[in-house]
């Protein structure tokens, strides 16, 4: 008999249908009709039949037609929401479909898997899982190593051992023994108790890292959680099962309690939970609805779901990705802002950053000289104005290779190494060669939150510099252009508020460039005395970096418009190609019209991989560098000498990093 989970007014309703030619107005009449059986005044309503609705699927939000059959329009068990006219939506109701929901209707599940041990998992692999793009399966050695370390806790557990956390209780109550018919419950009350997160939940890419490392981490084999247990969390990965799991709540120090406790809370199949297919729901349905059942928790597993700082660092996995996309497009940006203001190339000179040997400095001046007129790809723009009397440029176009690199050296030698190796570490060591469980501290969050502190700090300088570029753009004094690049100023504004919003992200970003890991609050009666406040440290680095991705999203705006008023000239090849890509999804500005859209679509094109400004302009930068440079060998970057940078003038040293600069 096909049943279906309805939701009505916030309340999950399971519905059996007897029949398949019932029609799908009778499906929302028998939910209705539930939803008022349950209510002291049913409802507000006086009848079924008064009710006025319409029906959608949870999915996708499509609208079903009242007269269809069930058999027809539904598959078993699927999520539909009965929708009452008249309804008012209360600020607290969570919706069917987090934001962005237009992105998971189209959500195919992913044929390919990826293989964890623990050991192997890099913060490429991280995003990607997070995008869904692969399913996990635990290695065989990984296996193993899971059933060594739960050996070690059925032992302890027979021999009623008294141990922190599998025989006793938590934090202030460390002290207290369990007796062995209650430690399934304690573990159970451990995440129940600690899911105490607030704010809004975390998208299901988020949610989908956070598993993923927290599968990646159990893997390792130090957490005693059971391989059965272990399983189980993965099928729900699979299926894309992912608990509703608020942003707000942890301190960062004994892991990220509360957000990791909403995840395992889901997986015992309590609270929320999402998939493609549901849309939010009641866990137990969503898990029943993939074929799954909830977790059953042992001892020892509550603590072994809970207990790390995953959050911290899948958020800071995605921070550093997307911080290395934006800044190596930023090169791009600035280089066609420079043309449009007819900048020189000559502070792009290899001796001049030779002598100043910093790798990021260099690669960043090769780019520029990549991009801008040469003999390679010269350029009608640079022509025209050869011999003008202009001595130099401003700081924001002659500087910015200097600029960048202290983004680089953020990026690369510091936050993006320590998530490299962050994303393997574990916490709450059951050392099975040693039979011998030890309680460390490497749930500490200080080191994550100080290296996102500090990334935000270096990526916010892109939108500094980029909006000084924007007002240089918009003011005729400057430029040489239209005032705010529109022609019949006055009548049009162009782009005067573009600026604005740019100048008003980059003055958010100031604020939020605040570290919040010198902060520290004592919790837990004085056991947690120094927490890292990481997680916010997380949060507000993915602020600053979207900020700083819409700025230069405008700046790539207006620096494609300025092209507009240079025409019939052309610039080089790669930034023609650039220009071509924004007109392709953005229309030249030849009177005022809704802006918004227009942010939006360039901010797609610097944050979405396949069509990417970078992706068009790499070939040619990658060209150039072949053509001019024929011999390359990697160099320290901490042994760098003149003569050698002089012999390798413009290239990166260190080639494994050269996609992430």
């Amino acid at each position: 008999m096909p049943r279906y989970t309805v939701h009505v007014r916030g309340e999950w309703l399971a519905v059996p249908c007897l029949s398949s030619t019932n029609t799908i107005e009778w499906l929302g009449k028998e939910a209705v009709r539930r939803y008022m059986k349950n209510k002291p005044d049913n409802g507000g309503f006086a009848s079924v039949e008064e009710v006025k609705f319409y029906i959608r699927r949870c999915k996708g939000l499509g609208l079903l037609d009242l007269d269809d059959t069930v058999g027809d329009a539904l598959e078993d068990n699927e999520f539909v929401e009965v929708v009452i006219e008249g309804d008012i939506m209360s600020p607290d109701f969570i919706p069917s479909q987090p934001e962005g929901v237009h992105l998971y209707s189209k959500y195919r599940e992913p044929e390919q898997y990826i293989s964890l041990d623990g050991n192997s998992l890099t913060t490429e692999d991280l995003v990607s899982l997070g995008k869904g793009l692969y399913k996990i399966k635990l290695t065989p050695e990984a296996e193993a190593k899971v059933k060594q370390s739960r050996e070690v806790i059925e032992r302890i557990v027979k021999e009623q051992t008294v141990v922190y956390g599998i025989t006793t209780g938590f934090g202030k109550f460390a002290r207290t023994v369990i007796p062995n018919n209650k430690l399934r419950e304690l573990q159970v009350n451990l995440v129940r108790s600690h899911s105490a997160g607030v704010g809004k939940p975390l998208t299901p890419e988020r949610s989908r890292m956070l598993l993923a490392l927290r599968i990646n981490v159990l893997a390792k084999g130090y957490s005693g959680i059971s391989l059965e247990t272990l399983e189980q969390v993965i099928e729900a990965f699979n299926a894309s099962c992912l608990p509703y799991i608020p942003e707000k709540g942890t301190v960062g120090a004994s892991g990220d309690l509360a957000p990791l406790s909403h995840l395992a809370l889901g997986l015992i199949g309590e609270g929320k939970m999402w998939s493609p297919k549901s849309g939010w729901a009641d866990a137990k349905y969503v898990l029943e609805a993939h074929g799954l059942k909830p977790i059953t928790l042992k001892p020892k597993e509550g603590l072994a779901l809970i207990n790390g700082t995953q959050m911290i660092t899948s958020l800071g996995c995605e921070a550093v990705e997307r911080a290395g996309a934006i800044a190596r497009q930023a090169d791009i940006i600035a280089a066609l802002t420079l043309e449009v203001l007819k900048g020189t190339t000559r502070a792009f000179d290899t001796d001049i950053h030779a002598v100043r040997p910093h790798r990021g400095q260099a690669e960043v001046a090769f780019r520029f000289r990549s991009l801008l007129d040469s003999d390679h790809h010269p350029s009608e723009i640079a022509e025209s104005h050869r011999f003008c009397d202009r001595v130099q440029d401003a700081y924001t176009m002659r500087c910015c290779p200097q600029q960048r690199k202290v983004l680089v050296s953020t990026l690369v030698s510091f936050v993006g190494n320590f998530f490299r190796i962050d994303v393997k570490t574990a916490n709450w060591m059951v050392f099975a060669e040693r039979e011998e469980t030890i309680s460390g501290g490497n749930f500490h969050g200080e080191y994550p939150a100080k290296a996102l502190d500090y990334l935000a700090i270096g990526v916010h300088e892109l939108a500094a510099i980029s909006e000084r570029r924007i007002e240089r753009l918009c003011n005729p004094s400057l430029s040489e252009l239209p005032a705010f690049l529109v022609t019949e100023g006055g009548l049009n504004s162009g782009f005067m508020i573009a600026h604005c919003t740019a100048a008003a992200l980059v003055s958010e970003n100031k604020a939020l460039c605040h570290p919040s890991s010198v902060d520290s609050l004592s919790t837990s009666a004085a056991t947690e005395d120094h927490v890292s406040m990481g997680g916010w440290a997380a949060r507000k680095a993915l602020r600053v970096i979207e900020h700083v991705e819409q700025v230069l999203a405008i700046e790539l705006l207006a620096a494609c418009q300025g092209i507009e008023f240079l025409r019939p000239l052309r610039t080089t090849t790669p930034l023609e190609k650039v220009y071509d890509l924004v007109r392709s999804v953005v229309r030249p500005w030849m009177k005022d019209r809704f802006m918004a859209p227009d942010i939006e679509a360039a901010h797609r094109l610097l944050v979405e991989q396949k069509a990417s400004v970078w992706e068009v302009a790499k070939p040619y930068i990658e060209k150039y560098r072949r053509e001019h440079i024929p011999e390359s060998r990697p160099i320290s970057p901490t042994a760098f000498s003149l003569g050698s940078l002089r012999m390798n003038a413009g290239i990166s040293h260190d080639h494994r990093h050269q996609d992430e600069l």
